[in-house]
């Protein structure tokens, strides 16, 4: 569990530094869009390439800001049975959801998505639209996009794993447990003693087992 730990680690740095890189193509989008509609009405100068670079980087946005979304939790979530349940009965539920929803439908997007841009990217596909940009590029975010949510899916299964186990915070809170999650807390962190106790305690019979005669 520490190994893959560190692995969640890993990926929640690549895809917190993908998000704050990402995060500055939101000025980009603004400039782009508010030069694009100056130059349209003072000089009656348009272009579909300055509109489609507005699509493009919103696009970039979007899908390569999702696996940075749902590491702090700001996805849209629907909870109005699973709030009623304690904190652990959540936590199974996340994990059914991530193993049973979230990775299928998303490896699949990301498996359907790979041709679509490869043919793409072959052919050279430019915008059907006059004086459009390519399109390989815009295409090529899918893939990658899903990819970082793949794997941001893929660190919190770990992590809260791991929180059941004892071996880690809540992934959820930050390290911060509120007052009405402490019991769930201590529980697990008391039965995760327990069986380490257990598992030492066996390995000193077995080696007194070994130096009787």
């Amino acid at each position: 569990m520490t190994f893959l730990l560190r692995i969640s680690r890993f990926i929640d740095w690549l895809n917190t530094t993908v998000g704050k890189a990402v995060a500055w193509l939101t000025l980009l989008v603004v400039m782009v869009s508010a030069g694009n509609a100056v130059i349209r009405k003072v000089f009656s100068i348009s272009s579909n390439a300055w509109l489609e670079l507005q699509w493009y980087l919103f696009g970039a946005i979007f899908l390569l800001a999702a696996g940075y979304t749902f590491l702090h939790n700001e996805h849209v979530r629907v909870d109005v049975l699973a709030q009623r349940f304690s904190r652990k009965t959540q936590l199974y539920i996340e994990v059914a959801g991530i193993l049973l929803f979230l990775l299928p439908a998303c490896l699949l997007v990301f498996w359907l998505s790979l041709p679509y841009f490869w043919q793409s990217y072959v052919t050279h596909e430019l915008s059907s639209n006059t004086g459009g940009l390519i399109r390989w590029p815009v295409k090529l975010l899918i893939p990658l996009g899903f990819g970082l949510l793949i794997l941001a899916g893929i660190s919190h299964l770990i992590k809260t794993i791991g929180f059941l186990m004892g071996k880690c915070e809540d992934p959820h809170l930050d390290g911060k447990t509120p007052e009405s999650d402490l019991a769930v807390v201590d529980d697990i962190r008391l039965l995760a003693e327990e069986k380490e106790k257990q598992r030492l305690e066996m390995m000193r019979n077995k080696e007194d087992t070994k130096g009787q005669p």
